[in-house]
């Protein structure tokens, strides 16, 4: 049997100790900690512009110790532009906390600009981890991975930190022998028992493909936590096998584990029947845990799965609190109602910032109900208004917009005029399935030719040329790419 332990929610830093800068200017009018923060920053900036040479290391390390945990980036900045470049170079506790802030805020380049002025960055791991997990943070795996080796090169020694963070990365690459190698590593160094370092192999396994090795890892866990349940059940959802997260969560129970939000959303995300959904939703509301945002949010995306509309809808307005991924459920639910883009402009009213994934739903919307020309307002908005890059995925809606409206060429010159999207199955199949719908033979050869190559296993694009060929009574061409299919073994 597994011993109980206290579930980790956080990671703790030792805590700096306050400097007497800091102690000075507290005053009684001062309400909040961000305003007692930009109060000090404020007096250090007169304090420097008067000519005092500010050279407390304390102070400076004390500060950005506070906007870590403020999540104050900008106060950050100022606070950077006013330490000495000699202490920045010399003193390892500054520069890590300044580098530490910005990777943990998104500012990798400035993060990498102070690592690379550090002069002594061999003599701990902590630098090396927050920019790991910067890089990690930000999708850049590939980066996140490379450092983790530069590391490994350097002769750094990693601690249990570096680990989950490199193991995250490696998920994020999809590479079980990169994993592998790492995991070797969590062997040399004596780390295989600690259960932050395993959780996150099984993790890793999950997301590389392994479901066999994550189980293998989760079973040797000998004091599980929390997460070592919640890692194994997310690893059977991402492979589809509901039955082995259920049986995983039902011996949590037995361990006298109690689900959380985290486990609950992992079962709402998997093929749940309506049944097991609605036990989930009976469960939630008994523990009175039902407007946690991360389970409100799964259960309206569940209700919309199984075409339960007004469950979701119900659900969405009695919400207290809203995030970005609650309004991305509504619209999504309803991408084939006009009521999609209602919720979009309620969104806008209400100030949340739209994100890519909102974006996609809504241009979603516009190509299943052929609002062509709000579909290319809401592209040009996203692009223009809240400078969101469009990924292959808002293309292939563009392309499905066009090409559903029978605007072929339209939809043909956007694959042509993006490089990036020559290797892009999505956005030819949605070009392919246009061919398809308005009898384009021109465009659909060349798509499908293109498909055949990005996909030669998918019978699916073969089909569709066939059936335009049919539907133009060219009888040699069907017979033709009926033949292709045989050879490579796709039909009889």
């Amino acid at each position: 049997s597994h011993n109980r332990q206290t579930p980790r929610t956080s990671l703790s830093f030792p805590k700096s100790s306050p400097t007497p800068l800091l102690l000075t200017n507290q005053k009684p009018q001062i309400e909040t900690k961000l305003q007692a923060l930009d109060a000090v920053v404020n007096d250090l900036e007169a304090s420097v512009k008067n000519g005092v040479n500010v050279i407390d290391t304390g102070t400076f390390s004390s500060l950005l110790e506070t906007c870590f945990r403020l999540h104050a980036i900008n106060h950050g900045i100022r606070i950077h532009r006013l330490i000495p470049p000699k202490i920045l170079r010399k003193n390892v506790g500054v520069a890590s906390k300044l580098l530490r802030l910005y990777a943990s805020n998104g500012r990798i380049e400035e993060a990498h600009q102070v690592f690379d002025h550090m002069s002594r960055r061999d003599k701990s791991a902590f630098v090396w981890n927050s920019l790991i997990s910067g890089y990690a943070d930000l999708g850049r795996y590939e980066d996140a991975v490379a450092l983790y080796f530069q590391m490994e090169e350097e002769g750094v020694e990693p601690d249990r930190f570096t680990f989950p963070r490199a193991l995250k990365a490696c998920g994020g690459i999809g590479s079980i022998h990169v994993g592998e190698e790492i995991h070797r590593h969590v062997v040399r160094y004596g780390f295989l028992n600690d259960v932050f370092v395993q959780n996150a192999l099984v993790g890793m396994y999950a997301k590389c493909g392994d479901i066999v090795k994550a189980r293998k890892v989760f079973d040797k866990i000998v004091s599980m936590d929390l997460v070592s349940w919640n890692s194994m059940i997310a690893a059977y959802i991402h492979h589809g096998i509901l039955a082995e997260a259920i049986d995983v969560l039902l011996h949590m129970l037995e361990a006298g584990f109690e689900p959380d939000e985290i486990t609950l959303s992992s079962i709402l995300k998997g093929d749940s029947s309506l049944r097991l959904g609605g036990q989930i939703h009976g469960w939630v509301l008994r523990r009175g845990v039902q407007w946690s945002l991360l389970i409100a949010n799964s259960l309206i995306a569940f209700y919309s799965y199984h075409g339960k509309l007004d469950q979701a809808c119900w659900l969405f307005s009695h919400m207290p609190g809203k995030d970005v991924v609650s309004w991305n459920s509504i619209i999504s639910a309803h991408c084939k109602r006009p009521k999609a883009l209602t919720y979009f402009q309620q969104m806008q009213q209400e100030s949340i910032q739209p994100d890519s994934v909102t974006f996609l739903s809504v241009l979603s919307a516009c190509a299943n109900l052929g609002f062509v020309s709000a579909g290319e307002h809401f592209f040009s908005l996203m692009r223009e208004e809240y400078e969101i890059v469009p990924n292959e995925e808002h293309y292939a809606c563009m392309v499905n917009l066009y090409g559903r409206a029978g605007l072929i060429d339209k939809a043909y010159e956007i694959v042509t005029r993006k490089v990036e999207l020559e290797a892009d199955p999505a956005v030819w199949g949605a070009l392919l399935y246009a061919s398809y719908l308005h009898n384009n033979i021109d465009i659909g050869e060349v798509a499908a030719q293109k498909l055949f190559e990005l996909e030669p296993d998918n019978g699916h694009n073969f089909e569709l040329l066939m059936k335009i060929y049919e539907s133009l009574g060219r009888t040699d061409d069907m017979e033709t790419v009926r033949k292709m299919m045989v050879d490579r073994g796709l039909g009889s």
